[in-house]
């Protein structure tokens, strides 16, 4: 039996209108986070599985050398296959879970770095600016 648990320990980020400077560094910043734990957990989930695959093939052989009915043997070895094909599929995972993380985090700084300036000059004046739009028509 696995120990793993699902976690809500992840903080989601919300998917409103809100498209504030500060508001979208955010939304980023937790959705890289989330991405980190769930890589995290899936590679804890791969090595579960992985061990899991051998421990069955070790069945079957164990089985194989007890001299118990064929079709126990098969089933055994059916169940370490059907594992290492998960963990194959786990790993994909894994991997685009990482990889999505890091292009979050790489968004991040590119949002940093072509708005920052703007937001530091709007946050720090008395007067309001207006909404998209105000100067079109």
């Amino acid at each position: 039996m696995s120990d793993l648990a699902p976690t809500t320990g992840g903080a989601a980020a919300r998917t409103d209108a809100d498209n504030r400077y500060k508001a979208v560094q955010h939304k980023l910043k937790t959705f890289a986070t989330a991405m980190d734990l769930a890589g995290t957990e899936l590679e804890q989930l791969l090595i579960g599985m992985r061990r899991n695959a051998q421990r069955a093939e070790g069945l079957a052989v164990d089985i194989a050398n007890a001299e118990l009915d064929r079709r126990f043997i098969e089933m055994t070895n059916q169940v370490a296959v059907a594992l290492g094909g998960a963990a194959v599929e786990v790993q994909k995972l894994h991997e685009a879970a990482q990889e999505v993380s890091g292009l979050a985090t790489g968004a991040r700084r590119t949002h940093a770095r072509l708005y920052e300036g703007l937001d530091t000059i709007r946050s720090g004046r008395p007067e309001r600016t207006p909404k998209p739009g105000f100067f079109a028509h």
